[in-house]
């Protein structure tokens, strides 16, 4: 195993890690954009209250994902970055923009004044533009049309990120966010207490993954004839993971339907990181297909072998600080006090003013 591939497989073990974290902080700001009706108030608490500790910290793994690109491969980073340039733009400014709209949307002193509510809009709308835009660059990376002939990249070539492939996998991304964010919510509504919310996130879980997968199965469609690389690496080296992929989104379904949530959340998680390696094993061995491969993208094996060293003691800080934090604001023990004090309130609330 060359140190290239060695370092390859630790940055897409970066991207599952902000797939399954970011990517669920993408969603519930999404299913803020539907929280509407009698639950609203308490669904955007649930969502606040979900975020606030750790959506930040999510972030983590893009950078250590850009910088590691950008050192282990850069001529592969510099394509992407001319040739991506547009969406990429897009999807950095839709990050900026959330994140500052949901520190002033959480801290508005009038949550249900004109402020608050545009700034929550403009929160929602990030949340679902960012991950369709990346997802659709990831789609472009995969079908093999993002350079031209001769492998320079262009960043006016929209057609490779604006293809019915690409635009399929973006919607599906912001789909798989949903889903993510959805059996998450279920999880802390639980924890809070608050049964009508949990049960309104169980629906929204199971009608996200259905259509995530069926956005999946047409994307697996036109693969044939818009990614034929990504198919062929797919049917040669691929099918096992895809099929597990599929048995565990059907596992997930079923601790739904069945309120086992406590596995589904680990299933969704297994979920993704399956669809994402099938996406790398079918790739293999590209960088970007079909003129960039792990060989000719990498940087000298000596500056790789110094980034995987600062890799390591890195991760000696990151992850036990990482876990830390998750284990102080979501582990069971700590399941908000202070949301089930405000559900428990407002639905008395409720219960009087439907009395009356």
């Amino acid at each position: 195993m060359s140190v290239a591939f060695l370092a390859l497989i630790i940055l897409w073990w970066a991207l599952i890690a902000y797939a399954v974290l970011g990517g669920a902080d993408f969603g519930a700001g999404i299913w803020d954009l539907f929280a509407v009706g009698r639950l609203a108030q308490r669904q955007r608490q649930l969502i606040n209250h979900a975020l606030g500790p750790v959506w930040e910290a999510n972030h983590t793994w893009l950078i250590f994902l850009i910088v590691g690109l950008f050192t282990i491969f850069p001529v592969a980073f510099a394509a992407l970055s001319i040739a991506l340039f547009i969406p990429f733009t897009i999807a950095l400014i839709g990050i900026v923009l959330r994140g500052a709209a949901f520190i002033f949307r959480y801290y508005a002193t009038d949550e249900h004044g004109p402020f608050a509510r545009w700034w929550s809009r403009v929160f929602s709308a990030t949340s679902l533009l960012t991950p369709f835009f990346l997802g659709a660059s990831a789609a472009a990376v995969a079908s093999g049309h993002l350079l031209d002939d001769s492998g320079s990249p262009h960043a006016d070539m929209i057609a490779s990120w604006t293809s019915p492939f690409a635009l399929t996998i973006g919607a599906m991304a912001a789909a798989l966010c949903a889903s993510l964010a959805a059996v998450y919510l279920t999880v802390e509504a639980q924890a809070a207490k608050d049964e009508e919310l949990t049960e309104s996130y169980r629906m929204k879980a199971l009608i996200a993954g259905a259509i995530t997968s069926g956005l999946g199965a047409l994307g697996l469609l036109l693969s044939i004839s818009e990614a034929p690389l990504l198919w062929a690496g797919m049917l040669q080296r691929a099918i096992p993971i895809v099929v597990i992929t599929m048995a565990i989104g059907l596992a997930t379904a079923a601790a739904l339907f069945f309120r086992r949530y406590s596995i589904a959340r680990p299933l969704i998680v297994a979920e993704a990181a399956f669809l994402l390696g099938s996406w790398g094993l079918s790739q293999y061995p590209f960088i970007i297909p079909p003129q960039l491969t792990i060989a000719n993208a990498a940087n000298e094996p000596g500056v790789i072998v110094t980034v995987l060293i600062a890799i390591g003691c890195g991760l000696v800080i990151l992850v036990p600080s990482l876990y830390y934090l998750f284990s102080v604001f979501k582990l069971p023990s700590s399941p908000a006090p202070g949301l089930r004090k405000e559900g428990k309130e407002q639905r008395k609330a409720e219960a009087q003013a439907q009395k009356q």
